[in-house]
């Protein structure tokens, strides 16, 4: 099974000392530095919609990117809501090996990443409208790409199982049609007022988790996931149809 996520804008670069690799698509990333590093932080703050000091920040950031692969591996240098309940840096040797199998996170700067893919600091959400030689945004940058490199993965997995935890905007940047394989959708409400109801910040939270469940016990197929509780999310067969799975908490 491969699993699916969304990147996060909070980072922590600090060393780590674990086993790293490669990004699969560094090329396609030094492309997207070579015009990120033109802009100005006034010019990065409007494409970004971010305050000046995050234009600064970010403008500093593509400045020192450096075209070998270098920085942090990726599971670890995330600290947004979905990384802090999936918990990565207490993952034994074995369980982040098995992490780097199944996980892959989804990103505007470097496609998708592997746990253990080195990425340097940035901030580029692939919703982001920057005019490349490939069009007008991120989804038109990265074509059929990440869909092609994702199917290679699940064939090589070999469950034909793919688990979407990502966001909207992450997961519009593939194409379903070209995953030889099931693809299960999970979504995560809870009752307000008489109805369910999608919470982001919890929703997020919940991903994490459901990563981290996942992995800590192995899971490699469907039904085990029914009976996982998920920051109190259970799931729930009313709610759910076919391919989309819904937990809910009351």
């Amino acid at each position: 099974m491969l699993v699916l996520l969304s990147p996060a804008k909070t980072l922590d670069m600090s060393p780590v000392d674990r086993p790293a690799t490669d990004p699969r698509l560094l090329d396609h990333t030094r492309q997207l530095a070579g015009v990120l590093k033109k802009k100005s932080p006034a010019d990065l703050s409007e494409l970004m919609s971010i305050s000046d000091k995050l234009a600064d920040l970010n403008f500093e950031r593509f400045q020192a990117f450096q075209p070998a692969p270098v920085g942090k591996p990726a599971l670890l240098a995330f600290k947004g809501d979905v990384y802090q309940d999936l918990e990565a840096a207490d993952f034994s040797p074995q369980e982040f090996t098995f992490a780097n199998q199944q996980l892959r996170i989804l990103s505007g700067f470097y496609g998708i990443l592997r746990p253990a893919d080195l990425m340097q600091a940035y901030r580029l959400e692939m919703g982001t409208r920057l005019t490349t030689v490939r069009g007008a945004n991120l989804y038109e940058f990265w074509g059929d790409r990440l869909t092609q490199l994702l199917d290679r993965d699940l064939q090589e997995e070999g469950s034909g199982l793919m688990l979407n935890l990502a966001s909207k905007e992450y997961f519009r940047s593939l194409d379903p049609a070209g995953i030889n394989g099931r693809i299960l959708n999970i979504d995560f409400r809870e009752k307000r007022k008489g109805k369910y109801r999608f919470i982001t910040f919890n929703a997020k939270r919940a991903r994490g988790r459901m990563a981290r469940l996942i992995t800590l016990e192995g899971i490699r197929t469907a039904e085990p996931l029914k009976e996982l509780v998920v920051n109190d999310y259970v799931y729930s067969d009313e709610q759910s149809a076919g391919d989309n799975w819904t937990f809910v908490k009351d």
